[in-house]
């Protein structure tokens, strides 16, 4: 072993019980936070609506997102088509792996399943679950599932299975308790298309984000 081969292995050796106390320190703090989230009630909530689906659509057009429907998945690329023509909008864009088995060409579309670019105009993501208080989506960052394809596209459509409402946000986060044990890097709350009233309080819709976006309700 010569002399630089031993230099960076005692570098890698205190990197390893660097690395080995930061765990160990921070162990008993993440055990505090999970006793906590368990033990601590929550505060005042209102109540809950008995159809979850009626509440979100309401609240979600109030928003100025548009609501589709469909009792089968397979009909998602026709409902989109058909939106997109009617308003004379692209029918190219980019969508999640996770849709990319959806019968995209035989609608007449073109659907890459890969992250969006400046360049695409339209983006199809799916949704971790829905808000029915706020009708807000809840998307989680991953490979699998990029933040860019909601963010960067002019049109944001969101394939959404009814059964993944959840009355509100403290139920939301208890969702991602449960179905994750390492949360993601990433979670983003979309309520509608992107807006900001910033100039003489006249509200502008795309002013840092998608135009537009389509909700279409269909099951896995």
């Amino acid at each position: 072993m010569n002399a630089r081969e031993k230099i960076l292995g005692r570098i890698r050796n205190a990197q390893a019980r660097a690395n080995g106390a930061a765990v160990a320190a921070i162990a008993p703090r993440t055990e505090a936070v999970a006793s906590h989230l368990a033990l601590h009630p929550r505060g005042p909530l209102p109540p809950h609506p008995d159809n979850l689906l009626a509440r979100f659509k309401e609240c979600a057009l109030k928003l100025s997102s548009d609501v589709l429907e469909t009792g089968d998945r397979k009909e998602v690329p026709t409902l989109l088509a058909r939106y997109l023509n009617e308003r004379n909008l692209p029918v190219s864009g980019v969508c999640w792996p996770s849709l990319a088995g959806l019968p995209w060409s035989a609608a007449g579309l073109d659907m890459q399943p890969r992250p969006a670019k400046n360049q695409d105009l339209v983006g199809v993501t799916g949704a971790f679950c829905a808000i029915a208080e706020t009708g807000t989506l809840m998307l989680l960052s991953g490979t699998e599932t990029p933040a860019t394809t909601s963010l960067l596209p002019e049109t944001h459509v969101a394939v959404l299975d009814p059964r993944r409402i959840v009355a509100t946000m403290e139920d939301a986060w208890d969702l991602l308790r449960r179905e994750y044990k390492q949360p993601p890097r990433a979670v983003n709350f979309i309520s509608g298309p992107s807006r900001t009233a910033d100039i003489e309080q006249t509200v502008t819709l795309g002013a840092h984000g998608p135009y537009r976006v389509l909700l279409i309700l269909a099951p896995a």
